[in-house]
């Protein structure tokens, strides 16, 4: 497994490279801010030169953090990734929405809205952990009647989110500073953050988006062991990438 640890050592780089162009292997990338996670497939297909790359579980773009990514034979095992439970850490800015449900669009603040106490949002905070539905964002990769939600948000046409069961399994090492509420979410795959972000905000009667979002685990996996892009690319000998 590509970890931080494996880049810095020459040695387990050159055994990873030879393990993933021959037999698969796996990848622990720290996702930058503004990537998709195409992005960093399609840069690791470059830097690698191996076609069969995936990923096990999207990341928005504005998200940053743990980001598996499975190359060659190694993508039979994107599904048990995905099934993986998720760990994030969230700013949420309350008194406004947006349309993307983080700040990836225009803000619009919540005109004649009373600012709750900490007790109230805090309360509030709580009442998701369990297991819910919960309506993802309309701007989102699952897809609705066979296309991406987010292309059919963009090119303005008529949809309903389709609500679906997920589990929040806690809601920790809260802080609140108002607009901002800081939180750890340990979550169930397909949960979406910026519902929580969305729904929280409604719940209060005052609007609430995601303002930063990082996953910093994926079951056992954790970020700090993860490697950004640039790091790997400055790493990978020249002979792996020509």
């Amino acid at each position: 497994m590509l970890t931080h640890d494996v880049v810095q050592s020459e040695a387990a780089l050159d055994a990873w490279l030879t393990a993933a162009a021959e037999g698969g292997a796996v990848a622990l990338i720290d996702k930058e801010e503004n990537w998709t996670s195409f992005d960093v497939v399609a840069k690791l297909r470059g830097m690698l030169r191996i076609r069969r790359i995936g990923h096990a579980g999207t990341l928005d773009p504005l998200a940053t953090g743990l980001l598996v990514v499975c190359v060659g034979k190694a993508t039979k095992l994107v599904d048990r990734f995905q099934e993986q439970p998720k760990v994030y850490t969230v700013t949420i800015k309350l008194g406004a929405t947006t349309e993307t449900d983080d700040r990836g669009s225009e803000e619009q603040v919540r005109q004649g809205a009373s600012q709750p106490d900490t007790a109230t949002i805090a309360a509030a905070l709580q009442t998701f952990v369990g297991t819910l539905h919960q309506t993802p964002p309309a701007y989102a990769a699952i897809k609705h009647g066979g296309r991406p939600q987010y292309d059919l948000a963009r090119e303005g046409k008529a949809f309903t989110p389709r609500p679906r069961v997920v589990t929040i399994h806690a809601i920790t090492d809260v802080r609140i500073d108002w607009p901002f509420v800081e939180c750890t979410v340990h979550c169930s795959k397909g949960t979406y953050i910026r519902s929580l972000a969305r729904d929280l905000g409604e719940i209060l009667g005052v609007g609430g988006y995601v303002h930063q979002l990082r996953r910093t685990m994926i079951g056992e996996l954790s970020v700090d062991q993860a490697v950004t892009v640039d790091t790997l690319r400055s790493k990978i000998p020249m002979k792996a990438t020509a």
